[in-house]
């Protein structure tokens, strides 16, 4: 099977419709995009990652795979452009270890979330946050309207420290970080998207949060101001709220990791070798 016979067969077992604008993905505007190599060879292997570092990359030419799918973007920038890095020494490294290596990335970001047919009886799901609720054992846990996006959860009630705790310990995380009450005692967990500081999103979040009683935001992106202080504020008002700051790379990880299980059936085949190679946490910590 061609690369680029995977890539279609990937695209073909998702949704293709954009979970976030509702409509039809347009191949020509994607961020799902070849971002390098030839994908005209046959496919001698996957690894599934969700960014493709260089440390990524020497494993695939280890394990000898020839095709990386990755979530995010190679060049470290929304739409991988490579003019506006091309001139870092950086860039210039990577450039020669993916040279060296001769396979092909393609970035699977707009179709993963489009939903793919891995729930209960084939039900659709966003496979990325799936993936992070059977990583957690929360498939069960899961609450809201719409629970093939998987971000709203109801769990036995815990102590947000032990919370914090079981998470860095199932996600393999070298720590975390609290915000607000760090006992808040914790049943309503919810996901927000991306809190960057934007005043319109982020006040939309502190509304939300407060309408829904939510104990406990986990979070991927989470800027010091705007929800952040909210949160803080909460626990030292005692409202039973805190934060736990997962970050964006760690918390869609498990999507990718969990990809592996469903390629086989969107390839029609499960002699293509596919291997998840985790990143390892964004972060390291070095404590007072």
């Amino acid at each position: 099977m061609l690369i680029s016979e995977v890539i279609q067969h990937v695209k073909d077992f998702s949704t293709g419709v954009d979970s976030f604008t509702g409509k039809a993905i347009d191949d020509a505007t994607t961020r799902d995009q070849v971002l390098y190599g030839a994908t005209d060879t046959e496919c001698a292997g996957i690894v599934t990652c969700i960014w493709p570092t260089a440390d990524i990359i020497r494993r695939a030419q280890e394990l000898g795979a020839n095709l990386i799918i990755s979530h995010e973007a190679l060049f470290w920038n929304h739409g991988d452009h490579q003019d506006v890095v091309g001139d870092t020494v950086t860039f210039k490294a990577k450039k020669t270890l993916l040279d060296e290596w001769g396979g092909a990335v393609w970035r699977c970001h707009d179709y993963i979330h489009s939903r793919v047919p891995i729930d209960a009886d084939g039900a659709l799901a966003d496979g990325i946050f799936y993936g992070l609720a059977d990583k957690l054992g929360w498939l069960d846990y899961r609450m809201g309207e719409d629970k093939g996006f998987c971000l709203e959860y109801q769990i036995p009630e815990t102590d947000a420290t032990e919370l914090a705790q079981e998470l860095v310990h199932k996600l393999g995380l070298n720590g975390t970080r609290i915000t607000g009450d760090p006992h808040a005692r914790v049943k309503s967990v919810r996901v927000p998207m991306h809190v960057t500081g934007d005043a319109k999103s982020d006040t939309a979040e502190i509304n939300r949060t407060d309408a829904e009683a939510n104990d406990c935001l986990m979070t991927m992106e989470f800027i010091d101001f705007t929800t952040c202080e909210y949160i803080r504020d909460s626990g030292m008002l005692g409202q039973n709220r805190c934060a736990i700051t997962i970050g964006h790379f760690n918390l869609e990880e498990p999507g990718m990791e969990y990809m592996v299980n469903w390629l086989p059936e969107a390839l029609g085949t499960s002699e293509i070798l596919a291997t998840f190679v985790p990143m390892g946490d964004t972060y390291r910590y070095v404590v007072a």
